[in-house]
């Protein structure tokens, strides 16, 4: 294989083995610590704009399929690896990791010291970067690497969001090509079919697909608009819920989307994950701050304060809710036992709530799926 580098702004260089597409790319350079989903990672939106590494020691030993996807197209900039495989041991498999991020145009590098990247990153925290499989000169990419522009202050949602709006259905996903199986994972809810269908209105910032499939699976008729819909826009629907989605980026420029959200509480139930629960917190005026390294993995601990339980959560942040700022309105119902961070916020007299997490996990486990339920029986109280 043909050699790459990764610069970072500080002026390391790991210099691998390229695979995927060719190309010179910059980034912020992040790391996931989960052990499988990779083909979900790579298609979540929330990574836009970021250069990823996986912690993992082997990465795409079981290929790629066409269900495992949550969104219509590869979103990161660079994938880091320590050992990309070179075969796809599934019978699900249609093709290889290497395959796949050639033809999505991602530059990968492999056969670096990921653990020591991660160290660094852990350290000092996140740091932009550059990618290459094509410059060779390390002075060049360090310098490229510096003067790269950073994630904090950018409006990354409008390069990911849908243009329109649209319905949603199980067997069309959000750019009309056809899906498989939903995957859920895990069982679904008894009876969710005996309850009164309800309408919810998704303001999608980059959502992920097991998102809506898990609001239909509750028997809800999910409408899917642009992160950039107007607070009247939604109420023209007359919907019974929104929903606000997941996202990439700093949620401080997405004033509009804020504006909207501030436009929606107490009018309708609502549910945020992860950039929608920084929305949420904003619009009731919170504030948020950039983590040093962020959460992203399957394996982060969060605590439900109401009722004690710890569950073992899918994450993929980079920013979180300032608790210092928090209104008097607002209260803190699960926090993260790593850092103690908040993992999840309602409002105390109007039917609105937030998580910081993924509850609906694709990939990950399956232990806060409740949530959903609870959405949807703030739909049904109203």
């Amino acid at each position: 294989m043909a050699s790459a580098a990764l610069a970072l702004e500080d002026g390391t260089v790991y210099v691998g083995e390229s695979f995927g597409a060719t190309g010179t790319v910059s980034g912020e350079v992040c790391f996931n610590t989960s052990m499988t989903g990779y083909q979900e990672i790579l298609t979540d939106p929330s990574y836009r704009g970021q250069i990823l590494t996986m912690t993992a020691a082997e990465i795409g030993n079981y290929g790629i399929n066409a269900e495992d996807v949550e969104s219509g197209r590869l979103q990161m900039a660079g994938f880091v690896v320590r050992s990309a495989s070179r075969i796809a041991s599934n019978f699900t498999s249609t093709g290889t990791l290497h395959d796949y991020l050639a033809a999505a145009g991602v530059v990968g590098i492999q056969g670096i010291d990921t653990r020591a990247l991660v160290r660094k990153l852990r350290s000092q925290g996140v740091m932009t970067g550059v990618l290459s499989s094509e410059i060779h000169d390390h002075k060049q990419l360090v310098a490229m690497a510096s003067s790269a522009e950073s994630l904090v202050g950018r409006d990354m949602v409008r390069e990911v969001m849908p243009e329109a709006a649209r319905d949603w259905s199980d067997k069309l996903d959000a750019w009309s090509e056809p899906l498989p199986q939903p995957s859920i994972g895990g069982e679904l809810p008894p009876a969710a079919a005996e309850k009164p269908l309800k309408h919810v209105v998704a303001l999608d910032y980059g959502m992920k697909w097991n998102i809506a499939r898990h609001l239909a699976s509750r028997n809800c008729r999910v409408t899917v608009l642009p992160g950039s819909a107007s607070a009247d826009e939604v109420l023209a629907l007359s919907p019974d819920g929104v929903f606000l989605s997941n996202g990439p980026g700093d949620p401080e420029p997405l004033t509009y989307a804020v504006e909207t959200v501030r436009g929606l509480v107490g009018k309708l139930p609502i549910f945020g994950i992860c950039l929608g629960h920084q929305l949420l917190a904003q619009a009731c005026g919170a504030k948020t701050f950039k983590l040093k390294f962020g959460h992203r993995g399957g394996n982060q601990p969060v605590m439900d304060l109401s009722t004690g339980t710890v569950e073992i959560t899918s994450q993929n942040h980079g920013f979180a809710v300032e608790e210092e700022s928090l209104p008097a309105d607002l209260e803190v119902t699960h926090r993260n036992l790593n850092d103690g961070t908040i993992e999840g916020l309602r409002h105390r007299t109007l039917p609105a709530a937030s998580v910081q997490y993924h509850p609906e996990a694709a990939a990950g486990p399956h232990d806060s799926a409740y949530l959903f339920d609870r959405f949807r029986a703030m739909l049904d109280a109203v």
